[in-house]
């Protein structure tokens, strides 16, 4: 299985700095996206933190493991990474007081052949697309989330909540995080979106859906997705980071790029 990626972020229409980080290494399949918060600034040093951190010491992990570690491995290496990162995060806020208070969401991914062992924190998500159907593959540590599972609020309501920004776990506010990791696996043709919440607050999944089921390349696809944002509003910094999942050589690959497929 081979893999494209494409990145895209953007500042949006309401905010003059950007908190989001989004990266992807393609020699070891890594991808990453993180939303800071924070006072001035402090966002984006926790998720530029994030993402360098993670970037850097899984990615080595990955390049020296090879493609063939284990799910077991792979999933014990992003908990300790992310630990690392978290700890580094909340020792720079508790250090610097311009920095306190800082964390960040995530996201990351390793894409080995036929599986995708994902973990995330906070509400920045990960959707796939697989023959035309769009599903949400991770859950959101939010507030919001938890009224839903408990049945005290429905989805339509929760969408004109206006508590859709309180998380209930993010890295680098406490000395200690859990990563909810989940293996899943790949098939070829399916297309993953990881995203912070400034597009998935200003697009519906319907609109998301039919987005990324159009013709065209993954660069066009991150480019609508960010437009279509700032079209309903941009209230939020928007990142997003595409996946499509390839079954045979690289030349196959990059023909089906020219063609749009």
């Amino acid at each position: 299985m081979n893999y494209e990626f494409c990145l895209r972020t953007d500042p949006g229409l309401a905010r003059e700095n950007n908190e989001d980080s989004v990266t992807f290494d393609e020699p070891t399949r890594l991808g990453i996206l993180a939303d800071g918060m924070g006072g001035y600034n402090a966002g984006e040093i926790a998720s530029g933190m994030a993402t360098t951190f993670i970037k850097s010491e899984l990615g080595r992990w990955l390049a020296q493991a090879g493609r063939h570690a284990n799910g077991r491995e792979v999933r014990r290496a992003m908990e300790i990474c992310v630990d690392n990162a978290n700890r580094s995060i909340f020792n720079a806020a508790n250090s610097n007081p311009q920095y306190s208070g800082m964390g960040t969401t995530l996201v990351v991914g390793v894409f080995q052949d036929g599986r995708l062992m994902l973990g995330h924190i906070g509400d920045s998500r990960c959707y796939r697309l697989r023959a035309g159907a769009l599903d949400q593959i991770t859950k959101d540590h939010s507030l919001l989330q938890e009224q839903m599972d408990a049945g005290l609020i429905t989805p339509e309501q929760a969408a004109t909540s206006t508590n859709k920004n309180l998380v209930t776990r993010a890295l680098g506010v406490e000395d200690a995080v859990l990563l909810e990791v989940n293996e899943h696996r790949v098939e070829p043709g399916d297309l993953y979106l990881m995203c912070s919440d400034g597009l998935s607050d200003m697009l519906d999944d319907g609109a998301i859906a039919r987005i990324l089921a159009a013709p065209g390349t993954l660069e066009e696809k991150a480019v609508q997705l960010v437009d279509g944002a700032n079209a309903n509003g941009g209230r939020d910094n928007i990142s997003v980071l595409l996946a499509l999942a390839n079954s045979g050589t690289r030349k196959r690959g990059l023909i089906s790029r020219w063609l749009g497929q």
